[in-house]
């Protein structure tokens, strides 16, 4: 088949949510559809298997939530999905900001219950940065929420963007009809713990009195008014709008009970953009050239204890991957080939021969790896987009035993893998270590004791955010730096951060240091 059609064939996508709003529910459900799985609990009992592969990781597993991406190809609707599931738990942020890059669309579902969480904030943050289509799913449908066009006005306002309902509720809670799809001119009736969804009743008109017979007189005129509302007030679907990531639409229903899922999967197998363009450092480069191009954005490590194996996730961008075939690793200008490259079906893991834009696979890594690598058929470019996040707590590392050197190299190779994010001060002397949650400093103790031998400890620090520091002076930025040394770090790239301990103070270094950027993420141009 040619590249163009396999190009077409893909769809890549992440979902997202703030924790227990439903995502691993819908994701199972998704999957469940396609034939990935055959029966209900496999994609949790996955996770929680996958949890137990060391004693660390059984921190995760005592406190119930998701902590690394999975990636799950399958087949629907005569198209490849890759669907990366992704970690709900703010502790475990950072991965699923990376696994946003590798991703050309997004399903948002939010607790119809709990409305707009600031986890939602935060990931739809990321998803602005990149103008990212996004499909909102509100869950819980059948249980006592907020009011429909509420939670509408909520997510515009908390999310900053448009919203387009393409299914709407039929009451809600434990008097819930079902959805009537606006898109698709069906009625949709909500039947508890049903196994597979009708195909639907087909009401071309609200005012069809065959929507009184089904729903009642009272149900079928509230809907037929909000539908006038929406249509005033939202406006109709706007395909390219949603594709630059300015409009929304949105979907109700119940994952649990597996209801209004067909819908949403049937409605973004027909929207979702395929594989799109990625810009590098040196232009924007085509999914559909002939020569090769890809990058890695999560590298997970000891997988399996007994070969203390590394698999670097890798997003093909452009061209077609060959099993065996070198590529040039861009940042360290050599060549590697890759005997068995492994694609994600479901729960199985599988050696493949090749793999197109869109793919998201695994290569086995020796150390070579870093996140944000490129490799290529020979052409130096790298990748751009795959930011590190300001963190949001902070430790000093502290060596405990003779092992310096163990530690040195452990701490390099964890937050190589994001783990977490590696400052230096002191011209090295000191390692001030930055995650976005406490239970990564566990993880990291645990991992740099039992996988390198090295004991060590954290030292809490009075810091309440670090940011990159540039300036259009050299000499401006050279004369901040050496005021506020007790305050400026280096991060693994050399360039300086600053410390800041409080809210305010950053507030005031910001207005009496104007030439100077102060800049959250480190996607910055220097």
């Amino acid at each position: 088949m040619a590249l163009t059609e396999e190009i077409q064939k893909r769809r890549t996508f992440a979902i997202i949510s703030h924790p227990d709003a439903g995502k691993t529910t819908l994701t199972e459900k998704f999957l469940l559809f396609a034939g990935a799985i055959q029966s209900a609990g496999a994609v949790k009992s996955n996770k929680i298997k996958k949890t137990t592969v060391s004693d660390f990781m059984e921190i995760e597993r005592q406190r119930g939530i998701s902590v690394a991406s999975a990636v799950m190809s399958f087949e629907y609707n005569n198209l490849k999905i890759n669907l990366l599931d992704t970690p709900g738990h703010k502790d475990f942020a950072e991965d699923t900001y990376r696994t946003l890059t590798a991703v050309d669309s997004v399903i948002l579902v939010v607790d119809g219950v709990k409305g707009v969480e600031e986890q939602t904030e935060k990931l739809m943050n990321v998803c602005r940065m990149r103008s990212t289509p996004v499909i909102v799913f509100i869950n819980k449908l059948d249980r006592e929420g907020g009011y429909p066009v509420d939670l509408l006005d909520e997510l515009e306002k908390k999310l900053d963007i448009s919203v387009c309902p393409l299914s709407w509720p039929i009451s809600r809670g434990s008097d819930f009809k079902g959805v009537y799809s606006l898109h698709r001119k069906k009625l949709m009736l909500f039947q508890p713990n049903k196994a597979d969804e009708d195909a639907g009743i087909e009401i071309p008109s609200l005012s069809d009195p065959l929507l009184d017979t089904y729903v009642g007189g009272h149900n079928a005129a509230k809907l037929r008014e909000d539908a006038q509302l929406i249509e005033g007030v939202y406006g109709s679907f706007n395909k390219e709008e949603y594709l630059e990531g300015i409009q929304a639409p949105v979907f109700f229903g119940s994952a649990l009970n597996n209801f209004g899922v067909r819908e949403l999967l049937d409605t973004f197998t027909e929207i979702a953009p395929p594989p799109k363009a990625r810009q590098a450092d040196t232009r924007e480069v085509q999914p559909q050239e002939e020569k090769f191009s890809g990058f890695v954005f999560k590298i997970h490590a000891n997988l399996d204890l007994r070969h203390r194996d590394r698999i670097a996730f890798f997003r093909v961008c452009s061209g077609m991957f060959e099993r065996n075939k070198f590529y040039k690793h861009v940042r360290l200008d050599t060549d590697l080939r890759f005997n068995n490259p492994a694609s994600f079906m479901g729960q199985k893991k599988e050696v493949i021969d090749e793999a197109f834009p869109g793919d998201v696979i695994g290569l086995y890594d020796r150390g070579n790896f870093k996140i944000g690598d490129t490799l290529t058929e020979g052409e130096k470019m790298n990748y751009q987009g795959i930011p590190s996040f300001s963190p949001e707590v902070f430790r000093e590392l502290i060596n405990t035993s003779s092992k310096a050197k163990q530690l040195e190299k452990g701490i390099s190779q964890l937050t190589d893998e994001g783990v977490a994010q590696l400052f230096l001060m002191d011209q090295g002397r000191r390692k001030i270590v930055g995650t976005v949650g406490l239970l990564q400093f566990d993880v990291i103790l645990y991992r740099l004791a039992n996988e390198y031998g090295a004991d060590c400890r954290f030292e809490q620090l009075n810091i309440h955010k670090a940011c990159w520091v540039t300036s259009k002076d050299p000499k401006k930025l050279e004369e901040f730096c050496r005021d506020m040394a007790d305050r400026i770090a280096n991060d693994k790239n050399g360039n300086p951060v600053f410390f800041s301990e409080s809210e305010w103070m950053l507030n005031y270094h910001i207005k009496k240091y104007d030439s100077i950027d102060f800049h959250f993420t480190s996607e910055f141009k220097k």
